[in-house]
C-alpha cells in the first residue's frame, strides 16, 4: 500500500494531521464505529472528563484496528466528534501524541449530544493496508 499525504498548506503537519491522504494499492479497509469512553460492559467512564475520555477512547479504538490486525499507523480518517470543542481544542494533542509520527486526515465536529450524557468525545476511523 502507498500513502502520500496531500497537504497544499504545511500548518496542519505540526498539529498531526494532513488535509487528505492518498491510499494506493491497498487490500483491506477498516470503517471502525465510533469510539468512545466506556468500558467492556458499555459503561461510561470519566464522566466531563476530555483527557480520560481520549485516552480510554484511543485505547477502545486501539483494540479495533488490533482485532483486524492493523495500528494507529494504518488509520488515514480520523474523525473527532465533541460536546466541547474549546476542550477538545486544548486536549488534540493527547491524540497526536497516540499517533507518534503517522498522521491522518481529520474532522473535528461539535455536536449538542453523544449516546450517554456524561461522554464529551467520539473518535470515527478508517484504517486501510
Amino acid at each position: 500500500m502507498n500513502r502520500t499525504a496531500i497537504n497544499p498548506h504545511s500548518w496542519n503537519v505540526n498539529l498531526g494531521f494532513d488535509q487528505g491522504e492518498l491510499v494506493e494499492g491497498h487490500k483491506r479497509q477498516l470503517f471502525a464505529s465510533g469510539q468512545d469512553a466506556v468500558d467492556s460492559s458499555g459503561t461510561p467512564r470519566h464522566p466531563g472528563d476530555m483527557g480520560a475520555q481520549i485516552d480510554m477512547a484511543l485505547d477502545n479504538l486501539e483494540a479495533v484496528l488490533a482485532g483486524a490486525d492493523m495500528s494507529f499507523a494504518d488509520v488515514v480518517r480520523l474523525n473527532v466528534h465533541t460536546t466541547d470543542m474549546d476542550e477538545l481544542l486544548k486536549q488534540f494533542p493527547r491524540i497526536a501524541q497516540r499517533f507518534g509520527d503517522s498522521r491522518y486526515a481529520t474532522s473535528l465536529l461539535g455536536v449538542t449530544q453523544l449516546p450517554a450524557p456524561d461522554l464529551v468525545v467520539l473518535l470515527e476511523a478508517t484504517a486501510v493496508d
